[in-house]
């Protein structure tokens, strides 16, 4: 059986030998040109006058194009029609595309594009949180609001109180291949584009709005990506738009590829936020009521933040039962990138504000973080889905919402247009925030496994006693949990087609509609057909993603590759295998039923045939070996205007312990150890689920502690190359590194009941950030309410506030 076995990624030699095809690399037609941006450089203004004749002399251009050039549609944004390809005469942020420069090389298009002079009619930009709430700039009216019972009444109450703030910066998606998009015209004006992006679909709806034509002129091929993180679910769209309207302008292929500079000048970021909390507990730190408000600080243009940021309200709670809560969430619009998707897609921030409450509670009571976290956890569920532990649930939910009319058509943005009815949780039931139910909680049990196999409990001890006697290094231990939730929260996203041929020689070709950044996807989806069809995984091939195969696809995003693809090509391949085993009977005078596809046979009646073989009766027998499958996620229904329902299929669960030490003299820090045990179902390939938790974990850590993104006053990112902004690098990862999967099936009936395993790991970097806070409340004996990221410099100021009180 091919499903649950650790084979290695299917392009693993072609990535370490360089000959892995991206984008750039697609050998293109003599004739091909290359484009580049003009970028604006100012943040705000209007442009008054534009003179782009040096832009237009300079050596190999061929056109200059202006947003007065575009034949149509001037926009690329996913969501609300507000992100226009070139400037329309206003400007937005500092790096926003003024004109597009055609030239017949790549280096001509940039150096031509820096010719252009522009002149601003400059206004003052709005660049901060308070800079936007005090002009009310806003994507939404006014803030939306979740609440569950009394939160206010229940801290009034509690025998401890304590409030803070947490300033939680972005983070730059770093892909190893920026983005790039090939457009090459046909005749009768299609247009076939190669794009490294994560939404095939999108890029074919844009191209096909920029050009005037229908969706069925234009087709989109995604072979594979060099990361892809969330930068590529939207910010693809203006390169790819701006070939085909370039190649459909020349008729000539055309191309363009951000620099790194560029790249990050021009494409969003992770939202950063703003939390502020206050929570009211007992003696023993269980939370009785918590209050969030989240400021997100969306950029220019919507994009996908409104899902992002619902989706942060909606790990606000985590892995913990949160009686009675309030959460506030005002997404504002600011002079500078705009925001977007990224690996967790809003989850982090919210996870980060309920563990900073944890990490302070904790504080104040002198309790070990882990205790605290563990008393206030869901109670675990038995194997039918009971709770070992009854719930209080005797409050009263209700859910505020000042803003019910939306126009955003993006990922979770808004329910459908006649969403479907939101079932009630059942009476009794621990539920979330937003009302549904949490029925399949493990954290008790891993959490326990963890802390046993990390040894926890020894190395805190000896974490204390290092810190009574070292005065300049200090060490912290902490543990986090992750509990994420899996589904995109706009319903119909959650769906998949596949498209499988078994060829006469018994080879299989395979396409759906996901993508491929690295992930492992398509090894995984090649597995299920290759289970499905007892066969050896060699016999199995996969194809590049394309809209022409597999139309109206999701985004590879939400942590849903392998559950909505795996499931598509599975319902493909049954019906394939159905045909030649009803086929196969009839031969043999049996039933179908009693047709066995195993380790490359087919066994029939007594006879064993090769798959192959098979498959050439089949074909003689006139039977189709050709079909499409379709898998649409069961159970969700989620209102996001009224914020109650199940926009879940289910919850992936993951616990991390981390150990660092801290040079209290100058900041400076190293992870030292790290022990993970994460839950990925049944896993469908073990090595590289542990490959997925092992680097969302170090990405994870990298946005809480190195990676800054730094805005100067005239809104000009600083932080714009290797050289200013720090990934970690791979002397960053732990010097011991842990980390096991959970044995345990998922309890819904997902892709041989795995779980998805993208995101939910990257939340499994903040205990390394818990572990710093640990090492700087050492230092003295004030909260240190440590800011992220954790840079050396905001630890360093963390130990003044520790010794020194705020």
């Amino acid at each position: 059986m091919s499903v649950a076995s650790s084979l290695p990624h299917d392009a693993a030699q072609l990535h370490v030998s360089g000959a892995a095809r991206y984008i750039d690399d697609i050998p293109v037609p003599q004739g091909c040109l290359h484009l580049a941006f003009g970028l604006s450089t100012i943040a705000r203004g209007k442009i008054t006058t534009m003179d782009l004749s040096a832009v237009r002399s300079a050596p190999g251009v061929v056109a200059v194009l202006t947003a007065d050039d575009l034949p149509f549609a001037n926009d690329v944004s996913p969501s609300a029609h507000d992100e226009p390809l070139l400037a329309q005469g206003t400007v937005h942020y500092l790096g926003q595309p003024l004109f597009a420069v055609v030239a017949t090389n790549h280096l001509a298009a940039r150096k031509a594009a820096r010719l252009g002079e522009i002149t601003y009619a400059e206004e003052t930009p709005l660049l901060t949180v308070e800079d936007a709430l005090a002009a009310n700039s806003r994507f939404e009216d006014g803030p939306r609001i979740y609440t569950k019972g009394d939160a206010a009444a229940a801290i009034a109450g509690a025998a401890h109180v304590i409030e803070g703030r947490l300033e939680l910066g972005g983070q730059e998606h770093f892909y190893l291949e920026g983005q790039a998009a090939l457009a090459l015209p046909q005749e009768g004006a299609d247009m076939v584009v190669h794009s490294s992006t994560q939404h095939p679909t999108e890029i074919q709806h844009k191209v096909a709005e920029a050009l005037g034509v229908p969706m069925h002129a234009v087709r989109v091929e995604t072979r594979r990506m060099g990361g892809g993180f969330g930068g590529k679910e939207s910010q693809g769209n203006a390169l790819a738009v701006a070939c085909a309207v370039a190649a459909r302008l020349t008729g000539k292929p055309c191309k363009m590829r951000y620099d790194r500079d560029d790249d990050m000048v021009i494409t969003g970021k992770r939202h950063d936020f703003r939390i502020d909390y206050r929570a009211g507990f007992d003696d023993e730190g269980r939370i009785a009521g918590v209050e969030f408000v989240h400021y997100t600080r969306c950029g220019w243009a919507m994009d996908l933040s409104l899902p992002v940021a619902d989706r942060a309200m909606l790990h606000a709670d985590n892995a913990y039962l949160l009686p009675a809560c309030r959460i506030e969430s005002h997404r504002l619009k600011t002079n500078t990138q705009s925001a977007t998707a990224f690996r967790g897609f809003g989850g982090p921030q919210g996870m980060v504000g309920i563990e900073r409450v944890m990490d302070h509670i904790a504080h104040v009571l002198n309790l070990d973080g882990t205790e605290v976290r563990r008393r206030n956890f869901y109670a675990e569920a038995t194997a039918s889905g009971d709770h070992v532990d009854q719930a209080d649930t005797a409050v009263e939910e209700t859910i505020r919402h000042p803003s019910s009319h939306e126009d955003l058509a993006s990922r979770g943005a808004v329910g459908d247009t006649a969403p479907a009815a939101v079932p009630a949780a059942p009476r009794g039931a621990q539920t979330t925030p937003y009302g549904m139910e949490v029925s399949d909680f493990i954290l008790h049990g891993l959490t326990e496994r963890l802390l046993d196999s990390s040894d926890y409990a020894a190395r805190r001890k000896a974490v204390a006693e290092w810190n009574a006697t070292h005065r300049l290094i200090k060490k912290g231990i902490a543990f986090s949990p992750v509990k994420f939730g899996i589904s995109f929260t706009l319903t119909h996203l959650n769906q998949a087609g596949a498209l499988v041929h078994v060829y006469q020689d018994g080879s299989v070709h395979l396409n759906h509609g996901g993508t491929e950044m690295g992930q492992g996807l398509f090894l995984k989806v090649a597995q299920v057909a290759a289970a499905r069809f007892g066969i050896p995984l060699d016999m199995v091939k996969i194809t590049a993603t394309d809209t022409g195969k597999v139309p109206n696809t999701s985004a590879t995003a939400a942590s849903s590759g392998s559950d909505l693809n795996g499931m598509a090509v599975k319902a493909a391949c049954d019906t394939i295998r159905d045909r030649m085993a009803a086929h196969l009977a009839q031969e043999h005078q049996c039933a179908p039923e009693d047709v066995r596809f195993e380790e490359g046979k087919v066994l029939v009646g007594g006879e064993t045939m090769t798959f192959a073989e098979a498959a050439q009766r089949a074909y003689v027998g006139r039977v189709s070996l050709s079909a499409t499958g379709f898998y649409k996620t069961p159970k969700v229904a989620w209102d996001r205007i009224k914020g109650q329902g199940r926009p879940f299929f289910y919850f992936a669960y993951g616990a991390a312990v981390t150990e660092v030490a801290v040079d209290t003299l100058t900041g400076e820090n190293r992870i030292l150890r790290a022990d993970i045990l994460h839950d990925a179902g049944q896993s469908l390939n073990p090595a590289i689920d542990i490959g997925q938790i092992e680097g969302g974990y170090v990405q994870g850590a990298g946005w809480l502690t190195t990676e800054e993104l730094v805005w100067d006053g005239k809104g000009r990112l600083r932080t714009h190359a290797p050289s200013t902004y720090k990934i970690p690098a791979c002397s960053d990862r732990p010097d011991v590194f842990n980390v096991a999967l959970w044995d345990g099936a998922n309890r819904e009936e997902t892709i041989y009941r795995s779980k998805a395993v993208g995101e939910p790991p990257f939340m499994l970097g903040i205990s390394a950030w818990l572990a710093l806070s640990d090492a700087v409340s050492a230092c003295g004996p004030h909260y240190p309410s440590l800011n992220a990221p954790a840079t050396a410099e905001e630890v360093w100021r963390a130990i003044g506030r520790a010794r020194n009180g705020l």
